[in-house]
């Protein structure tokens, strides 16, 4: 996708790179930001999502985009939306956790009547279902048995030449993170509808969603990227942030300062304050974990490199989950 070509669909000449991806290229043009949405997706159904983000009913919640109807620029859905200043990945002890708790909430509160329809699914398990297929593109062959090279594990350091793909133990990890996967009901791989009910979710929430930008009151942040907006489990929009606190990733006080935000916002997954969250979280937290240590496995063997120290411990998660008894009950959203 043209950079340049993008620019010029929002009348500008100038313009700065920010994401350049197969699932989306965005650029700003000073105050505008313009995206070029995957090529392979449901036009319709994007056309419905950037609707939702520009209706009144959520604009304290989504940024919502300068033109509802979405453009085309070298056969791709394009959309435009003002700038928003990003969490800055230098200061991690300043990301807006509550901030996300919050909004989350208000997503998920939010009526659907009013909203533009058809609403369609939360593509969160169709993320899982194209990590999982990354995965088996990476590895078309997952048995320690026929694997050559060096029996080192995959972990952080290590030679920049080392095949992963090759080692025994790295496709042992592989074997567990597809094991992993089995203790997930089907809709959690995108296989079958999910679960009938739901609320609006966002899809794929993390840090990099949210924006700030100037209100009446000041600096307000709102989320941003909607390609996965869409009815669901609101456990899924807080999966992510669930599944690093489960692999040691975020710490207890912050992933407790997330989750009491979200309930005291009024959120309605994760049980009342000062409940269990994780009989409602389970299913949604292992599935963000494989999906996770699906995309780094591939990534690592693509690139001809050792994990590093944050894959290795979701693909270390994988590795207890897929230890779990057999006849573990799914705590799936009814």
């Amino acid at each position: 996708m043209s950079a340049a070509a993008l620019a010029a669909h929002a009348g500008a000449g100038q313009y700065q790179v920010l994401a350049d991806r197969a699932d989306g290229t965005v650029v700003r043009c000073g105050e505008v930001v313009v995206k070029a949405h995957a090529g392979d997706g449901d036009p319709s159904a994007l056309g419905v999502r950037i609707r939702i983000a520009g209706d009144p009913a959520l604009a304290g919640v989504l940024l919502p985009p300068l033109r509802t109807g979405l453009g085309q620029v070298d056969g791709r859905p394009v959309s435009l939306w003002p700038y928003g200043a990003p969490v800055d990945p230098d200061h991690p002890e300043d990301a807006p956790w509550e901030a996300a708790a919050e909004l989350l909430a208000a997503l998920h509160r939010t009526p659907l009547r009013p909203l533009p329809t058809p609403m369609p699914p939360m593509r969160g398990p169709a993320k899982l279902a194209r990590a999982l297929h990354r995965l088996a593109t990476a590895y078309p062959d997952p048995d320690p048995e026929r694997a050559t090279g060096p029996a080192a594990a995959p972990g952080a350091g290590g030679s920049a030449g080392s095949r992963p793909g090759r080692d025994r133990d790295a496709v042992r990890l592989v074997r567990s993170v597809w094991a992993a996967a089995g203790t997930l009901p089907g809709w959690a791989r995108g296989e079958g509808v999910q679960p009938e009910g739901g609320v609006l979710c966002h899809g794929d929430l993390h840090l990099g969603q949210l924006v700030r930008i100037a209100g009446p009151a000041g600096w307000q942040w709102r989320l941003i990227d909607v390609d996965d907006l869409g009815l669901g489990a609101p456990a899924w929009d807080l999966a992510r942030p669930a599944a690093w606190y489960a692999a040691g990733l975020l710490d207890p006080p912050t992933w407790l300062r997330f989750l009491d935000a979200y309930r005291a916002a009024g959120g309605p997954a994760a049980g009342p304050p000062g409940s269990d969250p994780w009989p409602e979280l389970d299913v949604a937290a292992r599935a963000l974990t494989v999906q996770t240590a699906a995309l780094a496995l591939a990534k690592a063997a693509r690139e001809e490199r050792r994990l590093d120290d944050v894959e290795r411990l979701m693909v270390e998660a994988c590795v207890r989950i897929a230890a779990l008894p057999a006849d573990l009950e799914l705590l799936a959203p009814s």
